[in-house]
């Protein structure tokens, strides 16, 4: 059921949905319901961990996503994107503008999250790489994404998906760390110039969320810290106020309410949605 009438007919693009159980997967499933259209995007066929950005084109997965919410009365269509070309992200903001007319939501989803390694085993390509995703991509599709709101003159809505480390440090996560908390800084600078476009740029920092990735994440450091997959995920929710991980149907709830009316005098922000474990 919608619980925001006003996103009804609003037009969203979110970038990295095409993975089942993903964050962006929840996001576009949760902005249907809302009645958004949107346009999906992923960089292409997974290999594994990974994905090469030398064969950019759309994945089974993500055509699967956008069918199953098609077959649920929505209207989804599936784009290739690698985020970190500036032609690419340029090229999905004005599909999203020829197919539906309008651009109103960005959501900012993209990441690589399994470059994992001590500084001193980190090489400097594998660094690089986690920036120009994490960091570069969520400037190209703030940069593009808000040409085309600016244009239009009635606003929008930008979304950075961040982290727990948009806030605190990881060991074995100085990539990923630091581009986290890069974006919190591009989220402020880009609210204060966008504002007064009538535009909000707003950034969710989850916890641990067990998508597909997060599951990785799970087996690695639970080996990493020789704790073992019970004990490393027992000592997670321990630490966790509300005494469980986060899922992904939590972070697509805030995503709905920073993309509606509710959410009109917040910009700028970092906001945890974390059980609590994640204060500031």
């Amino acid at each position: 059921m919608a619980q925001y009438p006003e996103l009804n007919g609003k037009v969203a693009v979110i970038t990295g949905a095409g993975r089942h159980k993903g964050l962006g997967e929840a996001m576009a499933k949760r902005l249907a319901a809302e009645g958004c259209k949107l346009v999906l995007t992923d960089i292409g066929q997974a290999k594994g961990q990974y994905a090469s950005a030398d064969a950019v084109g759309l994945s089974d997965e993500l055509e699967q996503i956008v069918a199953e919410i098609n077959a649920a009365g929505g209207d989804a269509t599936a784009f290739a994107c690698d985020v970190t070309d500036a032609e690419q992200v340029a090229e999905a903001a004005k599909f999203a503008v020829e197919r539906y007319g309008s651009l109103d939501i960005w959501v900012n989803n993209a990441g690589i999250g399994y470059l994992m390694k001590p500084i001193l085993e980190m090489e400097v390509a594998e660094w690089d790489a986690v920036q120009n995703v994490n960091l570069r991509g969520v400037f190209l599709g703030i940069k593009f994404a808000a040409e085309q709101m600016v244009k239009q003159g009635k606003g929008g809505k930008i979304i950075n998906i961040g982290s727990q480390a948009s806030k605190s440090g990881f060991a074995h996560a100085s990539a990923y760390t630091t581009s986290k908390h890069g974006m919190t800084g591009l989220t402020r600078v880009a609210a204060m110039e966008l504002g007064p476009h009538g535009i909000n740029v707003n950034q969710i920092c989850p916890n641990h969320v067990t998508t597909g990735l997060g599951a990785w994440q799970n087996a690695h450091f639970s080996e990493v810290t020789g704790k073992g997959h019970d004990k490393y995920m027992q000592d997670m929710k321990d630490r966790i106020p509300l005494g469980r991980p986060g899922l992904q149907e939590d972070i697509a709830k805030a995503c709905a309410f920073l993309c509606s009316e509710q959410a009109e005098y917040i910009t700028g922000e970092a906001m945890n949605v974390s059980g609590g474990e994640e204060y500031h």
